[in-house]
């Protein structure tokens, strides 16, 4: 397993896999599938662990979603460390 740091100042936004989660409780645990998923502007990371080293808040806009269909998200300027699946 891999770690990445996300450097403070960029809006991350976390977003929990629902899928993946359905996905993992019938399946052999050596074909778990990440349930984080970490995006910014540029890249999205999928992951196992997320430390968010700061502050965050939580956002529920179910009239309002992301264009990817979130409704529900955490978002931070923080510094987030990732560890990659």
């Amino acid at each position: 397993m891999s770690t990445q740091t996300l450097n403070a100042g960029t809006i991350k936004r976390i977003h929990v896999n629902q899928h993946h989660i359905r996905h993992n409780s019938k399946a052999d645990p050596s074909d778990h599938l990440p349930v984080f998923t970490v995006k910014t502007s540029k890249k999205n990371w999928k992951a196992t662990k997320v430390d968010v080293r700061g502050d965050s808040r939580m956002v529920y806009r179910p009239n309002d979603p992301l264009p990817c269909g979130a409704r529900v998200w955490m978002e931070t300027y923080a510094e987030v460390v990732v560890a990659e699946a």
